[in-house]
């Protein structure tokens, strides 16, 4: 099997560091490897093609077979890195918390342990006829986070 750390290593070294970063890597018991890649303003095809090369060539496919997937995190995939949370500062989020609860809202900030998220919501006060709207934040660990996803709006 091959080692994930030796790919990880290559894939490193193809990467700028202050730019782009590995979001994920596995490989599985039949030697797929699957690369997934982020960057700080997107990851480029061409970025991927060349780290996909430089995986490729490192191995030697008459030794080893496997397949390889290179991709950049695209927005079917949810967020898993502080590093991801921080490049979406200021876009929508809809985030599953470990217990179950939804919230969506904007994404105000995140740093390397949480995110804080401002949700508005309508409320009707007690002896009021109408409803307001209420701003709330919730700063959320990392670690109570189950799933989060950017929200495409096309409006």
């Amino acid at each position: 099997m091959i080692d994930k750390k030796l790919v990880e290593e290559i894939v490193n070294e193809q990467l700028n560091p202050d730019e782009e970063f590995v979001v994920d890597i596995s490989v599985s018991a039949s030697n797929k490897i699957i690369v997934l890649l982020d960057g700080d303003n997107g990851i480029t095809i061409d970025r991927c093609v060349r780290v996909s090369r430089a995986v490729e060539q490192s191995f030697d496919r008459e030794e080893q077979d496997f397949e390889l997937e290179v991709a950049s995190a695209g927005l079917s995939e949810s967020l898993r890195l502080p590093r991801q949370y921080k490049k979406n500062v200021g876009r929508s989020l809809e985030v599953v918390k470990s217990d179950g609860q939804k919230l969506k809202g904007l994404l105000l900030s995140a740093n390397d342990s949480s995110l804080v998220l401002e949700i508005e919501s309508m409320v009707k006060p007690e002896g009021k006829k109408r409803k307001e709207k209420v701003v709330e934040q919730f700063d959320i660990p990392y670690t109570d986070v189950k799933s989060a996803f950017v929200v495409i709006s096309f409006r």
